[in-house]
Order: structure tokens, then sequence, then C-alpha cells
């Protein structure tokens, strides 16, 4: 009988790993710290910290991190090579997290074959185990993969003692349907009870669409990292991830949403990637209206233009005055300045206030012709 998933998703944030892959991104250990300690506060279950095969000065950043003593496992990201579990012993993390490749064309670029991976996994799984409390593994482009080999590798993890299996979708060119496809597959034919995650890339823009659908498969984790920060297009955003969840009812995790916006903007800061005004979530925009059609709905009930309350996340919902203005946001204007009687104004007073403004709009953005 197959484990059935858990009722909360278990969040893995790779911001300390995967997102300082990003090109140009460093943090110093210091805001390794903070950011950390910011992630364990906000109540991700999980945080990949790092690659201890890069050296010393990583292998210290970890143990430093570790030293915190925070209320979330730590987990530390290596490649299929003893060498690469021995540095990571040294770091003090709770567990391991090893890739292995998976698809014909990272197993050609490796010049491996499956049954070389197969080998290894068998060497190298007890290694971990010894030295490691959690053992996870990573099916490297398992969404490019030849199904045959993904159930035959998970199922292979799963004897070796595995605890969990990440299914990353290395280039991002699952969607929605192919990723709760691979699983289902997955957790119907792979052996005992190793939990399943899904790890998402964003290169076509689903990352977090496929994430959540994978949860709506049945997977037991997902991993992301703040404001989608990665390589290439980066991976599934761990505030939009959290939130959608959330909204969605799809299922529960342990995140607090109202921690999102502080975490985002210090690591937008950080990281030096500021967050697009439109960004899902956390753009300065995403719960600002101007419509006028936008702005009376708004006015009569804020569910008419706004999926969620942003009092989930410490944000309010604001309106601004512009070209596509009307009479509603008119009013809204005159009643915060202190105007008592509204209906007494004349119609023909808010077409002739109105007609001005877009004038004064037209001739301030250098519109070639006035409305």
């Amino acid at each position: 009988m197959k484990m059935q998933p858990p009722e909360t998703v278990w969040l893995i944030d790779s911001t300390l790993r995967d997102g300082e892959q990003s090109p140009g991104v460093a943090f110093s250990r210091k805001t390794k710290e903070a950011i950390a300690a910011m992630l364990a506060d906000a109540g991700v279950d999980e945080l990949e910290v790092g690659t201890p095969a890069m050296g010393a000065v990583e292998q210290e950043d970890i143990r430093s991190i570790s030293h915190l003593n925070l209320n979330c496992r730590l987990t530390c990201w290596c490649r299929a090579r003893r060498e690469d579990i021995e540095a990571a012993a040294k770091c003090h993390a709770e567990g391991v997290h090893i890739s292995f490749p998976v698809s014909r064309i990272h197993l050609n670029a490796m010049k491996k074959d499956e049954d070389w991976v197969l080998s290894r996994l068998k060497e190298l799984l007890p290694v971990a185990a010894d030295a490691f409390g959690f053992v996870s593994v990573g099916a490297l482009d398992a969404t490019r993969a030849e199904a045959p080999f993904l159930t035959m590798f998970a199922e292979t993890a799963a004897r070796c003692g595995a605890h969990r299996l990440r299914i990353a979708d290395t280039v991002g060119v699952a969607t929605p349907a192919s990723a709760a496809a691979v699983v289902t597959a997955l957790r119907r034919r792979s052996a005992g009870d190793m939990a399943l995650e899904f790890h998402a890339h964003n290169d076509l823009g689903m990352a977090t669409a496929n994430a959540v659908s994978a949860v709506q498969a049945g997977v037991d984790a997902v991993s992301v990292t703040v404001n989608g920060l990665g390589e290439r297009a980066g991976n599934a955003a761990l505030e939009e991830v959290a939130t959608a969840l959330s909204v969605t009812g799809v299922r529960g995790c342990r995140v607090r949403l109202s921690h999102l916006m502080e975490l985002c903007r210090f690591v937008a800061e950080a990281s030096g990637r500021p967050i697009s005004p439109n960004k899902a979530i956390t753009g300065s925009l995403v719960f600002t209206h101007e419509s006028g059609i936008h702005c009376d709905g708004m006015f009569k009930d804020a569910r008419t233009y706004e999926p969620f309350s942003g009092r989930l996340l410490g944000r309010s919902s604001e309106f601004v005055m512009g070209k596509h203005s009307g009479k509603a946001m008119l009013q809204q204007v005159l009643k915060d300045m202190g105007f008592q009687d509204i209906q007494a104004i004349r119609p023909e007073c808010y077409d002739q206030v109105l007609h001005r403004l877009k004038q004064r709009y037209a001739v301030e953005n250098n519109m070639p012709e006035a409305v």
C-alpha cells in the first residue's frame, strides 16, 4: 500500500543554493545567515543551504547557518560523488541531497549510462545514510527522462533507503498536466514510503503552476526560491507557491504569508534583483487600481477585482487617479478630502473634472493629442 500524501505540503527553500547560482548573485555569510533566519521564521520547513563541494568558504557558510539552530531542516546539495558526501558530512547539516542524471541528454553530456546511475545509487546511498539522518535523491532532468528508467531509478532509490525523491524539471519544460502525470505515475509505481518532491524551473513561465499542479497530484514536497531567484528564468517562487496553496485551498503549508513581503524585499536587495511592479504577490502594483470599472467594483466589493485580500500579506488596496479613472474614483477622492454631500454635485461637474484630468494626463505623458 502506498503512503498517502500529508495534508500539509513540505516546502524546501533553495534560495541559498539554487538561487545563489543565478548569474551575478553572491551572498555574504552574514546575508546568508539573515536569509536563513527569515525563512525559518516564516515557517519554511527545510532549507537547502549550499553545495559543500564548492570549497572551504562554502562549507564554513553552511556550518555557520547550522550553528544558528533554526527551527527547520538543513540539507546540503551534492553531486553523485563520494567526496561530495564526505565534504557535506563536515557541515553539520541534518540532511543531504544527491543529484543523479536520468535523461539521455544529461547522461550523454556526462558520458555515463543508466547502469552507472543505478550502480552509483546503490553505492552512495549507504554512505549518505551513515552520515546523515535524512537522505534525498534527485532525478536530474526527470521531465525529459524515459519513463521506464525514471521508474526504475525511483524504485531503486526507495529500496536503497532514500527518504525522498526529487522530480527535477531541470530546464522548465513541463506543463501542469505533464508535471501531474509524472507525479501520479511515480506515486503509483515506486516502492516503499519514499516521499516525492517536485522541483520546478521557470523557463516557460510555468514554474508556480507546475509546482501547484504537482501538489494537486499528490506530491509530498515542493522546492522553491524567494522571488523565484535562480539560473536562467529562475525557480518556482516561494511567495507565489505558498500564497497559491493558501488561496486556492489545494493543500496547506506552514508558511506565514504575513512574513513574505519583508523576506522578498530583503532578498531582492541582497541579490540586486529588484521586484517588478507587476510581479505576482509582491509587486508594488498588484493591489493598485486605476480603471473606472475596476475601482467602482472594488468600492462595492473588493472581491470583484482582487482574488484575495492583501491583508494576508500585510498589504492593502490602493487607488490612483489616472487616464482610466471614472466617476466612482473621483467620488472616493472627494470623500477622502472631506466632502460630505457627494450626491449634491451635478453629474456634468464630474464629467468636466474628469475631462480636465485626462487632458492633463495626456500633456504630462507627452501624448500627441489631448483627450
